[in-house]
């Protein structure tokens, strides 16, 4: 099953980064929905700081464009992504909706 580490910071300001953390207490579930439509089976975020790091394990058929695609099309997706999108440090000229940036790996204890 493959997995995709992306990371993301949010806004240095205590108070947009407790209502993100309370807004990812329980998600949407138009939101969780389209993300197991897309073929993500599994997904962590964790944050130190402002930074944010998310664990995404998805099917062998997942794609980020098939992904964005389904996302374009929904509206409530872009509702919460516009949402979000109030508390993410987003750098100048990111795309709107696809703010995460995917993660290099550099190291494998398993190839060892």
């Amino acid at each position: 099953m493959p997995r995709h580490c992306l990371t993301l910071d949010l806004q240095n300001d205590p108070q947009k980064i407790a209502g993100y953390k309370r807004y990812h207490e329980k998600i949407w579930p138009e939101i969780r929905d389209s993300l197991f439509a897309a073929g993500v089976t599994d997904m962590e975020i964790y944050l130190n700081g402002t930074r944010m790091f998310m664990i995404m394990d998805v099917s062998d058929d997942f794609s980020f464009e098939k992904k964005a695609a389904m996302d374009a099309a929904n509206p409530k997706v872009m509702e919460w992504e516009a949402l979000m999108g109030n508390f993410q440090a987003v750098p100048e000229g990111a795309d709107p909706v696809r703010r995460w940036a995917a993660m290099e790996k550099v190291f494998d204890l398993a190839k060892q």
